[in-house]
């Protein structure tokens, strides 16, 4: 058996036999670390343990879902966990991965699951000083290890046979057979992979927790995310107390969902009312703000967009968006200057959204122009009013999807008065709102003054 070094790109995978400052295949600079490699040729026979079959001949088994018991993390995963699944968690350090997990881990025990929570940057009391502060109580079902071998935990899986797994985190774990280090791309994959292989042939669904880098993909391994079934981000700011859990990879359930927590004294807590969150507290109409009803997978949300334009006394003005997409809030503002006649070549704009909730649906276009509007002319828009729609490079407004359940939403909140596309045709005698219908730009200029 022969062992030679290659060099490998601890963010996207790419191998080479010799050191680069910069990996050809990601562009990442001070990527490539020294790693050794066995090259070992067999020429036995291999059996095939798992022949192909026709499609045919292969039966679908539909395997149940188990409840999480926490409602916001069941939606995102598309109604509870399927059993055998990998699902690979990311986030920040502090956003309430482990808190989730812990909380989750209980909800399963409770219901007589035998959970296996492994942990290799804890030790045991320190879980356990965790779980007292989370008011979980004792449980004969839930086990808790402290390990970073990969090869002991598979053991230890072998022996408990649990029905579920949690690994915080997975960047922690080694195989021992391979010289790399914990944490770099070789033993990360190999961890996961064996992992998925425990998992699949025993039907025991699996969390991985993995880290985020500072530019908030996960550390090391993209390859980690072809592996499992499903990848959920956690977003939100260590500022905020709210927390959000996207799907960006799920093989059983939509993508489109968020789940929505507060982070809380005693844990993660779901929130009931997701609008609540997004709006502002105070009564008073304000010039630049604009309630905004948006769309996250099935459910409707009411966001506040606020913007600021201030005369510029820089060569260049200042185009600043958060939450939002920048180039789309320059497109919209060159449409306000091309269609609408508004002079804000000299004009610092700035546009917000309220809570930390990231918006890419067109349907906010026209939101962000009222806000635009209102705060050029200095007028608020008026209270108790929602505005939605997709706004065209000629100024021109487009229809866009599922009106009525962004209406119903607002009046379920209180909102009275509504501008939409003209396109969205609705039965006005079905909603308890006064709506006014637009086909461009122009007019809502006209209602603004």
């Amino acid at each position: 058996m022969k062992s030679h070094s290659i060099f490998v790109c601890q963010n996207c995978g790419y191998s080479s036999p010799g050191f680069l400052g910069r990996c050809p295949e990601c562009g990442a600079w001070n990527s490539m670390l020294e790693e050794k490699t066995n090259d070992q040729k067999s020429k036995t026979k291999v059996e095939v343990t798992n022949p192909a079959q026709s499609l045919h001949n292969i039966s679908v088994e539909v395997k149940e879902r188990f409840s999480t018991g926490i409602g916001e993390f069941d939606l995102v995963l598309g109604g509870g966990v399927v059993a055998g699944s990998v699902i690979l968690i990311g986030g920040r350090p502090g956003i309430g991965k482990s808190t989730l997990l812990l909380q989750t881990a209980f909800n399963f025990s409770k219901n007589g699951n035998k959970v296996l929570y492994v942990s290799g940057e804890e030790s045991l009391s320190q879980i356990k000083l965790r779980a007292q502060r989370l008011g979980i109580e004792r449980s004969s079902e839930l086990y808790l290890m402290s390990e970073t071998d990969i090869t002991k935990v598979i053991a230890e899986i072998e022996n408990i046979k649990p029905s579920f797994l949690i690994i915080d985190s997975i960047q922690v774990m080694y195989h021992p057979q391979l010289s790399s280090s914990p944490g770099t791309i070789s033993q990360v994959k190999e961890c996961a992979q064996e992992l998925t292989r425990v998992a699949k042939q025993n039907f025991v669904s699996t969390f991985l927790i993995g880290h985020v880098t500072k530019e908030g993909s996960l550390a090391g391994p993209m390859v980690l995310e072809h592996i499992v079934d499903a990848v959920l981000y956690f977003e939100g700011e260590s500022f905020l107390a709210h927390r959000i859990l996207r799907a960006i990879k799920n093989r059983f359930g939509s993508t489109n969902e968020i789940g929505l927590f507060e982070m809380t004294e005693t844990g993660l807590k779901e929130v009931k009312n997701p609008s609540s969150i997004f709006l502002l507290e105070e009564q008073e109409p304000a010039p630049g703000n604009v309630i905004v009803p948006t769309l996250e997978g099935t459910r409707p949300i009411l966001i506040q967009v606020q913007a600021l334009v201030a005369k510029s006394y820089l060569g260049f003005p200042s185009r600043r968006a958060v939450g939002l997409d920048h180039n789309r809030v320059t497109l919209l503002t060159a449409v306000l200057e091309r269609r609408a006649g508004l002079s804000l070549y000299n004009q610092d704009i700035y546009v917000n959204v309220v809570g930390g909730l990231k918006i890419n649906e067109p349907a906010v276009d026209l939101g962000v122009i009222a806000a635009l509007i209102s705060s050029f002319y200095n007028t608020p828009l008026g209270t108790n009013m929602i505005v939605f729609g997709e706004v065209g490079l000629g100024g021109e407004v487009r229809k866009v999807s599922f009106a009525d359940k962004r209406i119903k939403e607002a009046i379920k909140l209180g909102f009275k008065r509504c501008i939409i596309p003209k396109g969205n045709l609705l039965d006005r005698d079905k909603f308890d709102i006064k709506m006014m219908e637009i086909s461009n730009i122009k007019q809502l200029i006209k209602m603004v003054q």
